[in-house]
């Protein structure tokens, strides 16, 4: 097929297009509707190609060799230059090489059993709560102590100092970069500092009890060990990658499972049937099949973003040099015969869904975090919903607030008994 031009919004200055895309939850929806499954806006006057769709986003991958990656301005001074979400090359390869040995398949059976004795303390503090419980926040806490405690070692005291800090940095990193002080992005640069200097202090202890021994002797590529500023900056991209997308993909789930009671009983003989305490992987097709539905549905990473190195092309459509382009996960509707606007894990099961999902990104840069959350997830479903009975409050807000990931706007209040 001959190659189309690039369509185009024709925006200026970018500035309607920036509040639209913070406003309305339906942005790029509208805009594919409009002009196809690749378009070029403006946001705050940085040109963007949006693209959508299985046979555009593997055009992306096939030609990984002439992208890098890429990301706003506030994420790149809150990550740091070291991180390696602003590295590409052969530094980010050899960066993600050693610390993705946080996340293998044995570190991840070294915490499976500490992270079912985490799910058990806050069945505890749920069924005493004596009254309702913004689960939600529930859930971020709860990600952030599994991955404190799981790779850094922290004790609950030095864990609650660096989740205050972390929640003033994570809420700035999507926002607009002015370091005026009293900004949002001013309190999250000064948080960002504290952060890195109490993940230093752990570094030169030296007596972790987590998962950071795995990292010790990581050498890079050139054969140069990581140096403490570097693997803070690390450190500090896996509490993000280990903790928001996991808190995200919670509380969507357990949003999901509570606006549709007749899911959380057709999964619940499965997961009544699983072992509990967990000391390995929870296998439960059903369980599985919920998981799913929800990334679809809710996907924790809205969507990535990559920067063309050459001209490319994508689904048929001529993409620039030097183009920034955001990646959107959410599948499209002409490309299965179901509804997709129904919460229904069973397509999983029936054969009926045959899309590709990338709930956690894709390529080279998939999340790091995400065989943590999928951990997470599953042992999280089996071992709250074995041992306590959730009630959603009336009269809340279940809508979701997107940016930086998806979580219920209301806080998701439930009220919860013992089983």
């Amino acid at each position: 097929m001959p190659v189309k031009p690039l369509p185009n919004t024709g925006a200026v200055s970018g500035l309607k297009e920036t509040l639209d895309f913070f406003g309305d939850p339906s942005f790029a929806q509208r805009r594919f509707e409009t002009y196809g499954d690749v378009f070029a806006t403006k946001l705050l006057t940085q040109p963007i190609v949006f693209i959508r769709g299985e046979r555009a986003i593997n055009d992306l991958f096939r030609q990984g060799e002439l992208l890098e990656g890429w990301w706003p301005e506030s994420v790149k001074q809150l990550l740091g230059s070291r991180s390696l979400a602003n590295r590409s090359g052969a530094g980010h390869k050899a960066r993600r090489r050693v610390v993705g040995q946080l996340f293998s398949s044995a570190a991840l059976a070294r915490y499976t059993p500490s992270i079912s004795g985490l799910v058990d303390e806050l069945a505890e503090e749920l069924t005493s709560a004596g009254g309702p419980v913004p689960l939600a926040g529930r859930m971020r806490r709860f990600a952030f102590a599994v991955i404190a405690s799981t790779v850094l070692g922290l004790d609950p005291d030095r864990r609650d100092a660096l989740f205050a800090d972390f929640e003033i940095w994570t809420k700035a990193l999507f926002s607009i970069p002015l370091a005026i002080p009293g900004t949002p992005f001013a309190k999250a640069l000064a948080a960002r500092q504290r952060l890195l200097k109490r993940i230093k202090d752990v570094l030169k202890e030296g007596r972790n009890q987590g998962g950071l021994d795995l990292l010790s002797g990581g050498l890079d590529e050139a054969g140069i060990p990581l140096e403490d500023d570097d693997l803070a900056e690390q450190l500090l991209l896996l509490l993000f990658a280990g903790y928001e997308t996991t808190a995200s993909s919670l509380s969507c789930l357990f949003r999901a499972l509570l606006l549709h009671p007749e899911v959380m009983d057709w999964l619940q003989s499965d997961v009544m049937a699983t072992g509990w305490p967990a000391t390995t992987a929870v296998q439960s097709q059903k369980l599985d099949a919920t998981v799913l539905e929800v990334m679809r549905q809710t996907p924790p990473v809205g969507g990535f973003f990559r920067r063309s190195l050459q001209a490319i092309e994508l689904a048929d459509v001529a993409v620039p040099a030097n183009s920034v382009i955001q990646v959107a996960l959410t599948p499209t509707a002409t490309s299965s015969g179901t509804d997709l606007t129904e919460f229904r894990p069973q397509r999983y099961l029936d054969g009926s869904f045959g899309q590709t999902l990338l709930p956690f990104g894709g390529g080279e840069r998939v999340c790091l975090g995400k065989a943590l959350a999928e951990l997470e997830i599953r042992l999280m479903v089996v071992g709250l919903l074995q041992q306590v009975q959730l009630e959603l409050e009336p009269d809340q807000d279940l809508s979701l607030q997107l940016v930086p990931s998806p979580i219920p706007r209301g806080g998701l209040m439930v009220s919860a008994t013992a089983r």
